[in-house]
């Protein structure tokens, strides 16, 4: 049997202008800049007013997302779901496909997967609280010289060198 190295990774300066003119093309295209926590928030209330459509209909934060229907009908959708698409086949074409849970020797799976769910959660609901994500309000907000985007691209690299501070033994 044959063994496969996996392709080396992009350089930073390769990814970084591709995903600017993705961003771009993006807006020349759609007219909406790159994001993802919009994908969430809008399948969150589509399964809400699936489930308990009443408690939706008095919830007038889900309300708005849920009165535009299905969520499919939305272009963020599409384009998590091309993400995901397109990292399942860059995974396989460099030869980087594997099921596995990345983590130190001092954690095992089960600590490794709450701590993942938890920073998952604190970090969407930070998205909320900033009215965007990292790729919406950083990237997207950032191309457009938003002030917001620079304020909260500074407070997210701070609170990542915090809690790298914090948990950096875990991965040790």
């Amino acid at each position: 049997m044959k063994n496969k190295q996996p392709r080396a990774f992009l350089s930073p300066l390769t990814a970084g202008i591709g995903l600017g003119l993705a961003l771009m093309f993006m807006f020349l295209i759609t007219g909406h800049g790159i994001g993802a926590s919009g994908f969430f928030v809008r399948l969150s209330a589509w399964l809400s007013d699936t489930v308990v459509p009443v408690w939706t209909e008095n919830n007038n934060f889900f309300f708005t997302f849920a009165a535009n229907g299905n969520p499919l009908n939305s272009w963020i959708s599409w384009e998590i779901a091309g993400v995901a698409l397109g990292a399942l086949v860059g995974s396989f074409m460099s030869g980087r496909f594997r099921f596995n849970i990345e983590r130190g020797q001092n954690i095992g799976v089960y600590s490794r997967v709450a701590l993942a769910l938890g920073g998952g959660i604190l970090t969407g609901f930070g998205a909320k609280l900033a009215h965007g994500c990292t790729s919406g309000l950083g990237l997207s907000g950032g191309a457009t010289l938003a002030v917001a985007a620079f304020v909260f691209l500074i407070a997210f690299f701070v609170a990542g060198i915090l809690v790298s501070l914090i948990t950096r033994r875990i991965w040790q």
